[in-house]
């Protein structure tokens, strides 16, 4: 498949390039700083683009298969848009190019539903204090995929740690993970590229977990 893929030079984003490559796929990685992206292959496109200005991208979603974005934000103290602003820039230039499949990182953190006790009440109430802007942001951007036209995906994961790709996770559909607290983000690049080839994923939300 012709991917491209924002938030290439994040954590996730690098095990997506690579698993993408990997796969087989032709991938376009649209960054700010093009010197972030060290891998080199020659089914691999580095370019410099604005991801808020849905013209400034158009051209390097247009033709494409599918688009994924790892965009995520790392603002603690203040209220932030990030996800929200790129996810609807995304769509606005999906839409104008004609592309239709579209995958997102979200997070599993801002839905309950599956949880046990514990976590509904406690854990993720606390974490709610501390990740308020992100999560409130992710919200947001989330009701924009939702009132799309896209044939999306939401890819809702715990904390993200360091740890390597196993293939071996659990997933719940509009729902959390029960006991699910972490995936590695080499293992939630990997599940992204299989719901990107799962027609039954599609404008589903999808919880990750080992």
């Amino acid at each position: 498949m012709r991917i491209t893929i924002f938030g290439a030079t994040g954590g996730t984003g690098k095990h997506l390039i690579e698993q993408a490559l990997s796969a087989g796929h032709q991938v376009t990685a649209v960054v700010r700083d093009p010197a972030k992206v060290t891998r080199e292959h020659p089914e691999l496109a580095v370019v410099r683009a604005d991801v808020m200005d849905p013209a400034d991208i158009r051209p390097h979603v247009a033709g494409r298969d599918a688009v994924i974005s790892a965009i995520g934000s790392t603002s603690l103290r203040n209220p932030t848009a990030v996800q929200t602003d790129s996810t609807a820039s995304i769509l606005e230039a999906m839409g104008a190019a004609g592309v239709r499949r579209f995958l997102v990182v979200s997070n599993g953190g801002i839905i309950t539903d599956g949880d046990d006790v514990l976590t509904r009440r406690l854990v993720k109430p606390i974490m709610w204090r501390f990740l308020k802007h992100p999560w409130t942001d992710m919200q947001r951007m989330e009701e924009v995929v939702r009132t799309s036209s896209a044939d999306w995906t939401i890819i809702r994961p715990p904390r993200l740690t360091e740890g390597p790709r196993t293939g071996r996770y659990r997933s719940a559909v509009e729902r959390a993970v029960r006991g699910g607290m972490k995936i590695s983000r080499a293992d939630l690049a990997d599940s992204i590229l299989r719901s990107l080839g799962d027609d039954s994923s599609i404008r589903r939300a999808i919880a990750v977990a080992d």
